[in-house]
C-alpha cells in the first residue's frame, strides 16, 4: 500500500499549502482529494509534485507491504 502521509509534513516544512497547489502550481482539486485517501495518483503528479517540494520521492510517499489474511480469518 501507498502512503501519502509524509507528503503533508514535506509541505508544511517547505510551507506550501494545498491552496498554494491547487491555485499556484495548477495540481487538480481531485488530485489532492486521491491523495487524501492514499489513492492512485500517476507518476507525473508525484514527479510534479517533487518539483514544486524540491525533494525527493521518498519525502512524500511510502510503500507498506500488505501482508494476506490468515485462512481462519477468512
Amino acid at each position: 500500500m501507498i502512503s501519502y502521509e509524509k507528503l503533508w509534513a514535506t509541505m508544511k516544512q517547505r510551507g506550501i499549502s494545498q491552496y498554494s497547489l491547487i491555485n499556484t502550481h495548477h495540481i487538480s482539486a481531485g488530485q489532492l482529494s486521491r491523495l487524501r485517501k492514499n489513492s492512485y495518483i500517476s507518476t507525473h503528479t508525484v514527479d510534479t509534485l517533487c518539483a514544486i517540494l524540491d525533494c525527493n520521492v521518498e519525502d512524500i510517499m511510502t510503500f507498506t507491504k500488505e501482508t494476506p489474511l490468515a485462512k481462519e480469518d477468512q
